[in-house]
Parts: C-alpha cells; structure tokens; sequence
C-alpha cells in the first residue's frame, strides 16, 4: 500500500476499484475511532455502491490510496451501513468542528485531515489543516492557515454555537440533490439541520424535493418564516404544495404570504385539488407556446439546463395567455417530432392529435394507465374550459406510487439480490463477503475474525 499522505476531503467521490480495475462504488466518507493520548485511527470507508447502498470497506482490504482512486481487494460485505458506538465520520463530523491550539494561541476550524499509513492495513491521521479567525472586518477576509499535529490542538467542549458546516458543503458541492439528500439524512439529527441551515436557498430547495415529507418537515420548521419562504420559492411548485400541506394550517398560511404572489398562487392552486388526481399530482410549469412559434424556438427553450428531463419531453401549444390557467389549450409537440421538421417549422401545424388531455379530477390510477399506455413522460391537464393547468410528468406518478418511504431504502437489507444485480448479498447466516462481478460473480468468502469489524469500530 502506498504511504503517501492523503487529504480526507479530496477522497470524497473517489471511485474504488477491484484489482481487476472493474468499479465498485465511490467514497461517501472516511470512519475514524478515537484512541487515548493518540491521534484517531482509521477504520475503514463508507462506499456508495450501485442502488445507493453505502457499505462499509475494512482499512484492511484496501490495498492503494492515492492519485484520485483507491484500490481494494475486491471482497465487499454488502450489508448496509451502521455507524456504531466510538466511530467518527471525518466529512461528516470532523470537518468543521472548532479546536483550541494546546500552545495558547487561540482557536482554528478543522478544514481537513491529513491520514498517513502506519503499518499494512494501519492508517491513522497525522495532521489537521486548520484555519484561524480572521482577522480583517472585511466581509470577504479569510483567516490565515496553519498545520497542526493531532497533539498541538484540543477540541473545544460543546456550546450554544452551531458547528460550521461550511468545509462539508464544499466537500459535497459536486453531488447531485438525491444523493446529497441521501448524504444528510445518514448524518446525526443535529449535523443533518446544521448543514441543511447552512446550504444555499436553491440549493436547500433541490435537496428537500428528494427527501421524505418528514424530514422537509423537520428541516423547515428549524428555518424563520422568511427563510423558509424564500426556499420554498425555489421548489417546484407541486413539491412546495406537499410540503406546505405537511405544516399547521397557521404555518403554511404565514409562509405562503411571505412567498412571491406568482409562486404563492401555483401553491394554493395546487393545494385545491385532493392528492390523489391529475390536479394534485401536476406541476404549473410546463413548457407553453403559441401556435405561431417555431421549432426553433421550442428547442431553445427545452436546451435551459435547469429544466427537468420529463418537462423538456414535450411543448405544450395553447392560445393567449400563456401562464396557467391558460388560453385553450390547442396540443403538445414532442421534441422528437421537433426535431424531423425545419427550424421554421410552426408549432401548431405539429401538435399531437391523438393525445387526449386529462382533467384535473382525473384519478391518478388513470393518469398513471395513460402514461403506460401510450408510452408517455407527461400528459397535460385541462379544466373546465379547456385551458392547460399542468402537467403530469412520469416522476409525479412514481412519487405517488411508491411507497412513503422508498427513499430511505428500508427493506434493501431483505432484498438486497434484487435492489443491487451486480453484488450479491451474504446469507442470512452468519457474516460474509462478496466479490466484485468482475472477480468472480456472487462468489462467497468467509470473513476473517481478524477483518471483521465490532462495536468499538475495530
């Protein structure tokens, strides 16, 4: 193994690889133990593998740190992870916690860790880079650097003082919504809503759309009124109106006058319609032109990056205004069928005639047979009159669909064959491992007492 020393928070989104060079998974974080009168010992790594399974990888079946990639012995326990009695995430836990220098020289914020290898299979930190207070009253001052040995600093006591989540925000700045809400949620209670306090508006919006509606809950409810409803404006607006839906009548009233009126009214028009139809599953902002619009100006607008895949699938064509409620809604274009015409093709000329909208009482049993049926991602909902309101897209029918808690992935221990193909899980009997698809699929390997790891993080 290679002795270099290797910086813990440029390990975060590592890949792992077997010996083979086939790919198992990417590092999520790094679990320490702490040991008395030395500095904290490496157990091993927390391993995001395929189905977003974080496992846990022993120190000693990892035979290569370094140059952006580590290498392992290809075994792998695929039980999901379970942080124990004694064990420190270093990203999650560390990175941003508040020391006192032993020399009296005031305090400095953990914004790295510095590992070293021992022995084979032995890791353990060596130095914490830290920085100290500013010292400049310039809102853009940083303070000045430092290295210290684990020895030279002592952690400071707990206080009324959040702890800085600033370091783990940048270490995740890279991870997409779903996996940096999965990432808060493994994190203790008090880290998950220091750090979900500290993520920016839009941010903190995109991350509380994959999570489970009591998590939203709890994360808001730890936001002043204004703040959460500046984040709520960041949310799509289906999304916002489940979650406006999961507070006090009081609470949501409040947040919805503080939201931006356009945004407020997509809510309350949503928070009309019961869950379980076409209105209530919708989202109020589709794609709408008019019927004089080009193919070229549909496939400028489906180009804008911070549009959903579902959303950009197709165009709705409907007559002035072109806000919901609309003016009659007149069809959809698909961007496939965009793309077999000229540019200056007009819109109206290429709306789908045997797409049939839905109203927005349809049952969501229905719209989800529609949506099979005819192979679709989305179908527009109309009212009444025949003006667009929504539309419902594929993933609105999979939220509804699965069940509550899909996102914490419980179960996944009992189904393990079936959530992950490529790993196979150990029997229900005793410990196992398995080998990577690559080495040898599905084939078991005791594990050694020696590798196993116990309470205390061994």
């Amino acid at each position: 193994m290679s002795a270099t020393r290797v910086f813990v928070a440029r390990l975060a989104g590592c890949t792992v690889f077997d010996p083979a060079g086939d790919r198992l998974g990417r590092v999520r974080d790094v679990l320490v133990v702490y040991r008395n009168g030395q500095s904290p010992r490496l157990v091993g790594l927390i391993v995001e593998i395929p189905g977003k399974r974080r496992v846990f990888v022993s120190i000693g079946r990892v035979t290569s740190i370094g140059s952006g990639q580590i290498i392992t012995t290809g075994l792998m326990n695929v039980r999901r992870f379970e942080q124990r009695g004694g064990e420190v995430r270093v990203i999650a836990e560390i990175l941003g916690r508040r020391v006192r220098f032993s020399d009296g020289s005031g305090l400095g914020t953990i914004e790295d860790v510095a590992i070293e290898q021992s022995g084979p299979g032995e890791w353990s930190v060596s130095q914490l880079f830290l920085r100290r207070p500013k010292t400049t009253a310039s809102p853009f001052g940083k303070g000045p650097t430092v290295f210290a040995a684990w020895s030279e600093v002592v952690e400071v006591g707990q206080t009324t003082e959040s702890q800085s989540a600033e370091q783990l925000i940048a270490t995740y700045a890279d991870m997409k919504p779903a996996d940096l809400a999965t990432t808060l949620m493994d994190l203790p209670q008090l880290r998950m809503l220091e750090v979900a306090g500290e993520l920016p508006d839009a941010r903190l919006a995109d991350v509380l759309e994959e999570m489970p509606e009591s998590e939203q809950v709890e994360i808001l409810n730890r936001l002043d009124d204004t703040r959460a409803a500046d984040v709520l404006d960041q949310m799509q607006p289906d999304d916002a109106a489940d979650l406006i839906a999961q507070l006090s009548e009081a609470r949501g009233e409040e947040l919805l006058k503080l939201m931006q009126p356009e945004e407020a009214d997509d809510v309350r028009m949503l928070l009309a319609y019961a869950p379980d139809t076409a209105g209530g599953l919708m989202t109020t902002e589709p794609i709408i032109v008019s019927a004089d619009a080009t193919v070229a100006e549909g496939l400028a607008l489906i180009r804008r990056h911070e549009l959903a895949p579902a959303l950009g699938a197709a165009i709705c064509v409907t007559l002035p205004p072109y806000e919901p409620p609309t003016g009659r809604f007149l069809g959809m274009v698909h961007f496939q069928r965009m793309l077999r015409y000229p540019p200056h093709e007009r819109l109206g000329s290429l709306v789908d005639d045997g797409l049939d909208a839905v109203t927005a009482e349809t049952s969501a049993a229905e719209v989800s047979r529609i949506l099979a049926s005819y192979n679709l991602v989305s179908v527009p909902v109309i009212d009444e009159n025949h003006r667009l309101v929504g539309v419902v897209t594929i993933d609105d029918v999979l939220d509804y669909l699965l069940p509550d808690d899909w996102r914490s992935h419980e179960g996944d221990d009992r189904n393990s064959a079936r959530t992950t193909p490529s790993l196979q899980s150990r029997p229900a009997a005793g410990p196992g491992l398995v080998r990577a698809p690559s080495a040898g699929y599905g084939q078991l390997k005791p594990e050694s007492t020696r590798e196993r790891r116990t309470g205390n993080g061994s």
